[in-house]
């Protein structure tokens, strides 16, 4: 799912714990499960971050060159305006777009 088009709040909410945890049966693997969603979304914020602020990139040690570019504050402005990761992952948790399983639960199954 593209973080940019996420409808995650920007602010931290209240969940209820008990309702988010029904498809696993466990608070702690629900927290691991938004939890590594939520690495995997960060990574990929930063990846495009870095792509987009690499066209402004001076590969010049001249000192008296340092001069602010008005794209790359609003590149970054537009970035620190999202949704952090967690809340996003949070979010396509709730939202059923998170696919997960756990391979001991799978094993003990059969």
């Amino acid at each position: 799912m593209d973080y940019r088009k996420s409808n995650a709040p920007t602010n931290t909410i209240t969940r209820d714990m008990m309702r988010l945890s029904e498809d696993t049966g466990n608070v702690y693997e629900t927290v691991m499960v938004i939890g590594k969603r939520a690495n995997q979304i960060s990574v990929e914020m930063k990846q495009d971050l870095e792509k987009k602020l690499q066209e402004f990139a001076s590969y010049n040690d001249n000192l008296e060159e340092v001069f602010e570019n008005r794209e790359q504050i609003e590149i970054s402005r537009y970035y620190e305006k999202l949704p952090k990761p967690t809340l996003i992952a949070a979010q396509e948790y709730e939202d059923g777009k998170v696919y997960h399983k756990n391979p001991l639960k799978e094993k003990s199954n059969f």
